[in-house]
């Protein structure tokens, strides 16, 4: 039996009373690694070194690492070949190359975050999916060239195509929603929406026989700014082809699903060839379950196992031939063989070297780990409401009133930190760390100075490697100013430097923000702070960057405002936040294309030269 080939197989499956003969072709998941058809070969994208990497199977030797571009995450082998196709979602490129003498074959060109790849069974065709602006890509895999586009949804990340190659199922990452779509014309057939709580939805598995998709993603509960009921570890089932009397989605709490033994982070899951056993990795807890797999409708899976992992673990596969899985280590840089009859360990694969200090290493794992001494109760790391530094597209309600997430691209660069401007250097986040949202040890011994009081900086060495790799996130150049800015956004451009609307008086070039590390930083009142009852700090908050602003909806503290255009004229009617209520809705329109084409260069030459210094640690 195979688990991503071209060929019929014969599946006899006995579980629970119930039985199945099925010959069928498998679908295909994308994920940040594959296996062959055959069993041969394993390939593994590694986001931070920028490469892919080529594993022997049947030696177990590293074969080669082939350079992809930056921040490399879906994968797909072209059906029954040794040829892959890669997401390169910090370059805007789809990368087919060969994995047996590692040749690029194709560098495709794309918008913007293509995410999840999969390839059809005779690997003519890719579908890939961009993130922004939400789109579904058809390329023919020979002439490495876009055939297609069609709407994907809101941020889509994970794909999966059925085994008759007809149907495409993807997550919308920040909604939990999943739709599938008739890959012949492109038109949605149908839809599950998730609930208002679910969240971070980046992969799809589709059962080898069963009408069932699974998909881990996070319940981000914005109501709770508490460790112990804001953020939650799910396994959702989608019923495919549901009957009248069917549930249509159920969800499975994975911080219950063995008793009291929470877990954190769900990454990706995989089933095994012959649809008995799930296999759910969690990057905050370094742990893994295998699930033995129901027909029933109502429990759907049942605990079989729990497995310790390395660090980070971001991806799981299981072979071809059923006797073995791999868990991909993301901080580890590591692949780990079980053999799945015994769940043991069998052997370790280097993919690549650390690409950085040991010192961002230590702050990345701390980042995103749910564990001691981050965080008290499993539930929770920073990487819950930041992954790789990205927002979370939440508004939360925090104590001091609500808060939206923020990007923590050029973080470095712009502090002081958060909305209320309390937090003068990243080392302050010791105050989360031990506060109730996470109830950590923390990272320094002994008493701490209250925030904006004594430096922390120097008193943890732990402390200041998370710093280091927190204030590491750049800001992408933005898509809509590849090909130099449009004639709307230059005049939006002269709108937003002008005295006419005095936009730059508070978002100053080059980081569009007025922030400095130093203490005091300058906070503003821009007439936001009326819009929550709940507001205890406001009514005066710090500036946010503007760059890259075009993809991070919703908008200001409060979140609210769901387009830049509410920003400037529905959240702006007394011109607290710059003067633009005179302006006409062509105006308008100008001055959001110019926002959306922030960054149209690399900000940092010009922040150096202005005496501008970024905060290292």
């Amino acid at each position: 039996m195979r688990m991503r080939n071209s060929l019929s197989w014969m599946v006899v499956a006995w579980m629970c009373g119930w039985m199945i003969v099925s010959t069928a072709e498998s679908s295909s998941s994308s994920s940040l690694m594959q296996i062959s058809a055959d069993g041969q070969l394993l390939v593994c994208t590694n986001r931070d070194s920028g490469t892919a990497t080529v594993v022997d199977l049947k030696t177990h030797e590293k074969l080669r690492e082939v350079p992809l571009g930056y921040k490399p995450e879906g994968l797909t082998f072209l059906g029954q070949s040794h040829r892959c196709a890669a997401c390169i979602y910090g370059d805007d490129q789809i990368v087919v190359f060969d994995a047996d003498t590692g040749k690029i074959l194709h560098r495709i060109d794309v918008f913007d975050e293509p995410y999840g790849i999969v390839s059809n069974h005779d690997g003519s065709t890719l579908y890939a999916c961009l993130e922004y602006p939400g789109q579904i890509l058809e390329i023919d895999a020979k002439q490495g060239k876009v055939t297609r586009k069609f709407d994907g949804g809101k941020f889509p990340r994970g794909l999966a195509l059925a085994s008759d190659d007809r149907t495409l199922y993807v997550t919308e990452y920040l909604t939990g929603t999943v739709r599938s779509f008739d890959v012949a014309t492109g038109e949605e057939l149908n839809n599950w929406p998730g609930l208002s709580t679910d969240n971070l939805a980046r992969q799809i598995v589709l059962h080898p026989i069963l009408d069932r998709a699974y998909m881990p993603h996070l319940r981000s509960k914005v109501s709770v700014a508490h460790g112990e009921g804001s953020i939650f570890p799910y396994v959702a089932i989608i019923n495919t082809q549901p009957k009248p009397d069917d549930k249509p989605r159920k969800r499975i709490p994975m911080d219950s699903f063995r008793g009291t033994l929470v877990t954190a982070n769900p990454w990706e899951c995989d089933l095994s060839p012959d649809g008995q056993k799930l296999y759910v990795v969690f990057g905050g807890t370094d742990d893994i379950f295998v699930c033995d797999v129901l027909d029933d409708n109502y429990r759907e899976l049942v605990y079989d196992s729990y497995l310790r992992t390395g660090h980070n673990p971001r991806a799981v596969k299981v072979a071809p031939d059923g006797e073995h899985f791999y868990v991909y280590n993301a901080l580890d840089f590591q692949v780990v063989e079980y053999d799945t009859q015994t769940n043991q360990q069998t052997r370790a694969i280097e993919v690549c070297k650390v690409p950085y200090s040991e010192e961002h290493r230590t702050g990345k794992i701390l980042f995103y780990t749910a564990l001691q001494p981050m965080t008290g109760r499993r539930w929770i790391s920073c990487s819950s409401c930041h992954p790789d530094g990205d927002p979370d597209g939440r508004t939360w309600q925090n104590p001091e009133g609500l808060r939206n997430t923020p990007s923590l691209a050029a973080v470095a660069w712009t502090h002081p930190l958060h909305w209320s401007a309390d937090r003068d250097e990243t080392q302050d986040f010791e105050h989360t760390i031990r506060g109730p949202l996470m109830q950590g040890r923390g990272l320094v011994l002994g008493r701490i100075a209250e925030a904006l009081g004594e430096p922390l900086a120097g008193k943890s060495p732990l402390l200041d490697a998370l710093t280091v790799y927190n204030n590491s996130h750049k800001i992408p150049l933005s898509p809509y100013s590849k090909n130099g800015l449009s004639a709307a956004a230059q005049r939006g451009r002269e709108l937003f430097f002008s005295s006419k609307t005095q936009c730059a008086e508070c978002h100053k070039a080059p980081f569009f923000a007025d922030s400095n590390p130093v203490w005091p930083g300058k906070v503003h009142n821009v007439g936001t702070g009326e819009d929550d009852p709940s507001e205890l700090m406001g009514p005066k908050y710090d500036t946010p960057t503007l760059l890259g602003v075009y993809r991070t909806a919703p908008y200001l503290h409060h979140g609210k405002a769901e387009t830049l255009n509410e920003v400037l004229t529905t959240y702006n009617s007394d011109d607290k936040h710059g003067t633009t209520s005179h302006l006409s809705d062509a105006e308008i329109d100008d001055l959001v294309e110019f926002l959306k084409a922030l960054p149209y260069e690399d900000p940092v030459p010009a922040a150096k030269a202005a005496g501008l210094k970024k905060v290292e640690r």
